[in-house]
Order: structure tokens, then sequence, then C-alpha cells
């Protein structure tokens, strides 16, 4: 069984990442338009246009659950049969729906256009048309675009690629400004809040984060700036601002008590906190947040656990499976490694475990089964076969969608794993 890592040696220096099984074969990932769906709801007053067809529509209504009266902050230009025969002018096209749009909305303070497979299909320069309509609307609304296409991104990279565009709008700290904080990723509200409360009393009250609530309040950045990943995804996004000077702190990722304790004293570090400045302001939320993950953690301990690449979030719930629950960790896959910003994770997994970087569906589902895990974490479109041959399945992606982050919710995440652990357990005692 692979050996549990205590919490308090979360702090160890970093090793690379085990050598991955790379695979380049058929793979079942969502496309990036479905980062819409928590990104329109962090941002209050964007507006989130993706250019695409009837089935990116009929996706975003699905994924959302919009009802037909709802006024949700994302909507689909529909990419008609005459536009991808070259009968219409799409700009012009684009211009009326924009126009039409505002007109309807006009507390719109950000335009986002998405691109799609249809609009790249036919090579409709989105960043053209967004540059365009930014001279015609702004100041009153800024205009801006990145790519949501299926074809070459999964459904977490669409966040990564709107922050690193959003990363081009912000403005410019001053020379002389103190250091200040930036934390970089899409949380929800109260997890914000609650990270903020923390770095406040810790003395760190230059803090930011990015994407902000609203886009007229985007924080400032360069060389003066420090940034700490609160995604793992979000490698553009990451590049983008060291090409603005910020600097990145690295740490794991906040997952749990002994990864949310290492983020937080990656950035205390940073700005100087004294040791037992920090012990007794974080050592209240640690104790919470053990005993939550303590109720869950007979149901996880030793449970062989196999992670399919979906979210890109795969590495740090491996972690905290095996150092927080006493999960032994059969394989890691991940759509995309990205070594540097997971370096800490891995650190602390053993070197035994199984690393996996892209997907060849097929292949891979012969080792899972062949390893005959306790538990899959999967995409949904593998959920329900591996379930109906009578193998414990989780929905990747609702660990995207769900609050994480945090001592708080680090009951809330074991809960996550365990629940399906349950429900099978409840299945076999009814059979």
């Amino acid at each position: 069984m692979n050996r549990p890592v205590p919490a308090s040696d979360m702090t160890a220096a970093p090793c690379p990442a085990p050598t991955p099984l790379r695979q380049r074969g058929q793979h079942e990932v969502f496309c990036g338009l479905t980062s819409v769906i928590w990104l329109h709801r962090k941002i209050q007053d964007a507006f989130f246009l993706i250019v695409g067809s009837r089935t990116c529509a009929h996706l975003m209504q699905s994924a959302a659950g919009v009802m037909i009266f709802a006024e949700p902050r994302f909507g689909t230009a529909i990419i008609e049969e005459r536009d991808l025969a070259g009968m219409a002018d799409m700009h012009d096209e684009l211009d009326r729906v924009v126009d039409r749009l505002l007109s309807r909305r006009p507390d719109i303070n950000m335009l986002v256009l998405v691109g799609s497979c249809p609009s790249e299909v036919i090579k409709f320069d989105l960043s053209r048309a967004a540059e365009r309509l930014n001279e015609i609307h702004a100041p009153r609304h800024r205009v801006l675009s990145y790519s949501g296409s299926g074809i070459e991104t999964t459904f977490t990279q669409g966040e990564d690629n709107f922050l690193a565009a959003l990363v081009g709008r912000l403005p410019a700290s001053r020379p002389d400004d103190s250091l200040s904080l930036l934390i970089v990723g899409s949380l929800a509200d109260v997890v914000e809040d609650q990270f903020e409360r923390i770095f406040t009393a810790l003395g760190i009250d230059d803090v930011s984060f990015l994407p902000s609530r609203r886009s007229t309040d985007l924080p400032s950045v360069g060389p003066n700036t420090a940034f700490l990943l609160a995604q793992p995804f979000l490698n553009d996004t990451a590049g983008a601002l060291k090409k603005r000077g910020a600097r990145h702190i690295s740490a794991p990722f906040p997952l749990g008590e002994g990864g949310t304790t290492a983020w937080l004293k990656a950035a205390a570090d940073q700005f100087g906190i004294p040791a037992e400045r920090f012990d007794a302001i974080t050592l209240p939320g640690r104790e919470r947040a053990k005993k939550a993950v303590d109720l869950y953690r007979d149901r996880l301990a030793g449970k062989r656990v196999f992670l399919f690449p979906d979210s890109q979030l795969e590495p740090s719930l491996a972690r905290f499976l095996h150092c927080e629950a006493g999960a032994e960790i059969i394989e890691v896959g991940t759509p995309y490694l990205h070594r540097h910003n997971v370096a800490e994770e891995f650190a602390l997994l053993p070197d035994s475990i199984q690393v996996s970087e892209g997907q060849d569906v097929d292949l891979q589902i012969d080792r899972c089964k062949a390893a005959d895990p306790d538990l899959i974490i999967c995409g949904m479109g593998l959920g329900n076969p591996f379930e109906a041959e009578g193998r414990t399945t989780k929905w990747s992606i609702e660990f995207v969608f769900s609050p994480i982050q945090g001592y708080e919710q680090a009951g809330d995440l074991a809960e996550l794993f365990a629940r399906p652990l349950k429900r099978r357990a409840a299945l076999a005692v009814e059979a």
C-alpha cells in the first residue's frame, strides 16, 4: 500500500514527477466551452458570447441546466449554413448580434467572444473581430476573445485561455508599489472570502483575485506582483503573468488540510510572515479540516483508486487521497502534465505510482480493468459503462464545479470521494 504522508511534511523539497506514460490515442473529455459555466457566474458584469453551432448551444444549455425564462450571462451566436458556405460575411453577422445584445443588456461591461470548433474550422478570425468590436464599443463595453474549441482544448483549458487573454488587459502596477499578492484561478465566492480573511489576518493586505468578481476591478500586475495558482491547469496564464514581470510562488494546491496549509505557507514565506504568527492564524482551520476529513477516512483508507485524465486536477486529487485519506493510488492520468505546476504534488506521492499524460482510452480502460480498483475517477462518458459492470466511479467534473479548496471545504472534498463507495456498499447490502 502507498504510505500516507503526514500533512506536516508537505513543505518537502519538490522532486521531478515520475516518467509518465505518454498516450496519443482516442480521448474523451469535454471541450473548453464548458468553462463558461463557472466563468459567467464568477464575473458578474461579463457576458460570454460563444460563436458556434446549434450543437454548441445545446451543449451549454444542457451543462448549465438553464431554463427558458432564465437570463444567463452567456449565449451562442449561431453559425448558420450560409455562414459555413461562405454566402454571408461572418463579421457583419457578428456585428448585428453584438449590437442587439448590448442594446438589450447595457449592464454588460465586458463582452467575451468565445471561439468554438465550427468557428475555427471556417478560419473565422475571432481575435480580429474582438479588436474591431472593442474599438467600436469601448470604453463602455470592453471586448476580448479566447478559444474554447474542443479540437485542441479540454474543458479546464477554457479558463486558462480566458485568463491568459485577460492578463493582456490588466493595468500595469507602478514601480514604487509595494509587493502585492495575486491569487490566480476561479474560486467559489465563499472560498475566496475565506482565503482573503486568512491573508488579512496574516498581515498580507494587498491581495487580489483573478478573475475578479467584476471586470471593472481588474488587478494591476508587474514586477512587484507575486502570484499563487489556485488551479493547476493555468499554464498559459502563468506564462502570460511571468511575461508581465510577475513572480510565481510554487506550492501544492489548496486541497485538504495539508495542501491548504502548504499553499498558504508558501505565500506567508514570500511576504516574510513569522512562523509563530502563521501557526496561530491557521491552527483553528487546520484542526477543523483534519476533523472533517477524519469522518471519511475509515471509508477511504486502503482503497485503491484509478484516476483517468479529464480535468488536470488529477495530481492534486491523488495527493489528497494518498496523504490525507490513506488511499492507494494505482494510476494518475492527466490530459497535460505541467511538471513545474505540479512538482510539489508529485514530491508527496510514491514513485511507484503510474503517471499517464494524454489518453488512449481503450488501452487505459484495459489497464483499469486489470487493476480492478475500488474507485475510478473518470469522465461522464466512461462512468456509466463502468457502473454497468459493477464498478464504483466518481465523475471528474464534479471536482471542478464543487467548492473544494481551503480548510472549510476539506470535509466536503473527502465526502465527494466517499459518497460513491457508500452508495456501492448500500447496494451490496440490499442485493
